[in-house]
């Protein structure tokens, strides 16, 4: 008798360190099959989870079984990160309290905050219609002394790491956080030195931008804009009255060529007719054309032109009969290509 209740007490105690092995495998075991991410949207449901992480994990079933040990019914929104051999415990967890892995975002020259919120867009879950809003907000813009045609000069192009789920206003926060740090008390020492505050600084830096794409030209060409702004001639800057033209005509249509007649269009912008800076940056300035600003070449440079030697690059000049010979080379060689307007 004692050996019946002996054998059973060993038989139950087996099954019972079975039973704990197998439940402890379904939740301590390794779970996740290869690397991988998913991207859990605000409204996404337990079962969308599920299927998602399908084809990462070993066995759905255990998914649920570990979700609802860990009352994990209500999904937080991001991306995460899934590491090969992670158990479900680990996952779960994971999931359950949100810990997900930021993501890097990144942006060019946008001319517009609408096309920075449509390019934002595509690389987080917020729409661009929601970004764009927060962009725009007034009490936003006013509680940090932008205007909605400033607000493009806050967003730095660069690379950022941001939440996938991150909303409208915290991408706004975030940029903001961005542009105080890039504007250092180096930077600013430099801005005061040449007598112009940041708003000056990314307008005059949005006009380099938009007057060449070669890096290494940019601080010749702010070399010669601050020579003009200095000595209180006009800037007579072509970007300018393209920008003036697109204000009148829309964004969206394209000027190759400015015009004699162009030169005398009513605008703020209109850099001909107007001595000093223009009211706001005209396009969103990178980093090496605001620091070009900031670190200008030091030279008797006041006249550019185009180069037909080197396309891309432009002929500069000291003297106005030396750029009227730069400006007729480059008339006739345009002449020739047939580009009108």
């Amino acid at each position: 008798m004692k050996n019946k209740i002996l054998y059973l007490i060993l038989t139950l105690l087996v099954i019972s360190g079975i039973v704990a092995f197998i439940y402890y495998q379904k939740i301590y075991g390794k779970a996740v099959i290869e690397n991988g991410k998913i991207y859990i949207t605000s409204n996404n449901t337990l079962k969308d989870v599920e299927n998602k992480i399908a084809k990462f994990i070993t066995n759905e079933d255990d998914f649920n079984f570990v979700a609802g040990l860990k009352k994990y019914t209500k999904p937080k929104a991001g991306m995460y990160l899934l590491k090969k051999d992670m158990n479900m415990n680990k996952l779960v967890n994971m999931l359950r309290i949100g810990d997900q892995t930021a993501i890097k975002i990144s942006f060019n020259n946008q001319d517009s905050l609408e096309k920075l919120a449509g390019r934002i867009a595509q690389q987080i879950e917020t729409d661009s219609l929601s970004l764009l809003k927060a962009m725009r907000d007034p009490s936003f813009l006013k509680a940090n002394d932008f205007t909605q045609k400033t607000a493009l000069g806050m967003y730095i192009p660069n690379q950022y790491e941001v939440y996938w789920n991150t909303s409208g206003k915290n991408f706004r926060k975030k940029m903001l956080i961005e542009y105080n740090r890039f504007w250092n008390p180096n930077r600013l020492a430099k801005a005061k030195k040449l007598n112009l505050t940041k708003d000056q600084v990314s307008t005059l830096a949005s006009i380099v931008q938009k007057e060449t794409a070669q890096e290494a030209e940019r601080p010749v060409v702010a070399g010669l804009y601050l020579n003009r702004y200095k000595d209180g001639w006009p800037l007579q800057a072509d970007p300018t009255i393209i920008y003036a033209l697109k204000e009148k005509h829309g964004h969206d249509k394209v000027f190759k060529r400015v015009l004699n007649r162009d030169l005398t269009i009513d605008s703020k912008y209109n850099t001909y007719q107007n001595i000093g800076l223009p009211p706001t940056l005209i396009a969103m300035p990178d980093i090496t054309s605001i620091d070009a600003v900031l670190n200008p070449n030091k030279h008797n440079y006041y006249y550019m032109c185009a180069s037909i030697d080197k396309i891309g690059f432009h002929e500069f000049a000291k003297t106005l009969s030396q750029h009227n010979r730069n400006a007729q080379k480059y008339q006739n060689w345009i002449n020739q290509q047939g580009i009108k307007r």
